[in-house]
């Protein structure tokens, strides 16, 4: 296994940044430190190696948990969401269903991430330039559904997983590196799905046929409705509860690795419809391999930032990480479904910068977005890849980028921009290999 991880990676290894991976650090945050070769988080040591791609701003966000963090947002979505599956899902004794846990490490071995979720070995989601890598074995969550297995494993039948997962990615006012999932996960036995049904009698789980669009091959048709049925009826109850009735959705079709049939649940926002989640029906073989090739099941994944951005009318994903007084008093409430909209704090003006470069082999633009994040940290709002021109006569690759900086709580001014500018265009040309235009 460790020789297809190595495989698999080393082609991308040979075009990593030196910033990534060479360059021996000194961060500290609340939950990780690095010194040298080696990373700690939460009290393990990790040591370093040529996969290691996380970088000093990611790591001083471990430990922050917004999603429990007092007068922030995120905390009170997280406790609407305990609060419908505790109210909604109990047993007949008013015991609930649903155990949750908030409070899981983000780091976690590649097996957890990827194979344990049957996420193939060539997967972009695998690659460096999508994910956080702290080494060759282990890594920054990406979903918070790297948990699913083993928490099958120890027994449960319907869980929560809620917490921070790191993604690299484009930078924009609904892009950040570092977000916040509520994993949910609810499996049944024969007699659970079926005791509903007014004649269950000649009904059963599985079966030997095909897999079609509709329904796993080791699935009957009847389960697959039932548990589509049963899982779509919950995540509309939850948004219903969340927003009110006054909501449009649609439910369309997708692919994950992990489940299938499929799907994402889009709301109606500003307009446009906006992807809130994603679910669907677990594939058998995760439930084998976890020791409960007996049940079937459901799960979905929905991010806290983008139901809190809908919910209280925050334009810029960037305030969840504010400590500023006019933004944090805005949600110190007692209850949390107290009904709030967004006052704006900041309405100083932006700074727009442009960056065009000739790229070497093997240029990545999320080794970029990292690097302006590292120099900028939140005072970049957005960065646009602009053009892409390749020389006629020499073959050359050229990329342009516009920056957009933006202080939450001041007007920055151009001096202030322009010596952030350099400092990115420096650090591009002597970690990225890049030749400035």
């Amino acid at each position: 296994m460790i020789l297809r991880k190595i495989t698999f990676v080393l082609n991308e290894v040979k075009h990593l940044p030196t910033w990534c991976v060479y360059r021996q650090l000194s961060v500290k945050g609340k939950g990780a430190s690095q010194f040298g070769d080696t990373i700690k988080v939460f009290h393990r040591n990790y040591p370093t190696d040529m996969f290691t791609n996380v970088t000093p701003s990611i790591l001083s966000k471990l430990g922050e948990n917004l999603h429990k963090k007092q007068c922030n947002p995120l905390n009170l979505i997280r406790q609407r969401i305990e609060d419908f599956f505790y109210k909604h899902y109990v047993t007949r004794v008013g015991n609930p269903i649903f155990s949750i846990y908030d409070n899981m490490s983000p780091v976690v071995s590649l097996e957890q991430n990827f194979d344990s979720l049957l996420v193939p070995k060539d997967h972009v989601s695998r690659s460096l330039s999508d994910s956080y890598y702290i080494n060759m074995e282990y890594m920054l969550r990406a979903h918070t559904s790297a948990h699913q297995s083993d928490l099958i494993k120890s027994g449960l039948d319907a869980f929560l997983v809620i917490g921070d997962v790191y993604r690299r990615d484009a930078i924009d006012s609904t892009h950040y590196p570092v977000f916040h999932q509520a994993e949910g996960v609810r499996l049944f036995n024969q007699f659970q799905l079926f005791s509903e049904v007014r004649d269950p009698t000649d009904l059963k789980l599985f079966e030997n046929g095909v897999k079609t669009d509709d329904k796993q091959a080791e699935l009957t048709f009847d389960a697959t409705k039932l548990l589509e049925f049963s899982l779509k009826k919950t995540l509309q109850d939850l948004t219903v509860f969340l927003f009110g009735q006054d909501l449009e959705m649609k439910w369309v079709e997708a692919y994950f690795p992990f489940t299938h049939p499929s799907w994402e649940l889009e709301i109606k926002y500003q307009g446009q419809w906006m992807e809130m989640l994603g679910c669907g029906i677990m594939e058998q073989r995760i439930l084998k391999d976890a020791g409960a090739g007996d049940k079937v099941g459901w799960a979905f994944g929905l991010g806290l930032e983008r139901l809190a951005m809908k919910l209280y009318s925050i334009p810029d994903i960037r305030l969840f990480w504010s400590n500023d007084i006019g933004f944090t008093s805005q949600f110190d409430v007692d209850n949390a479904a107290t009904p709030i909209t967004y006052k704006p704090v900041s309405n100083f003006p932006h700074c727009i910068n442009d960056i065009s470069f000739w790229v070497p082999e093997g240029f990545q633009s999320n080794d970029f977005y990292d690097l302006v994040r590292t120099v900028g940290g939140d005072l970049i709002e957005q960065v646009n890849h602009t053009d892409d021109f390749i020389h006629p006569k020499t073959n050359r690759r050229s990329h342009c980028y516009r920056i957009m900086y933006r202080h939450m709580e001041k007007t920055l001014t151009q001096a202030e921009v322009n010596d952030l500018h350099n400092k990115i265009s420096e650090m591009a040309k002597s970690d990225l290999g890049v030749e400035i235009r």
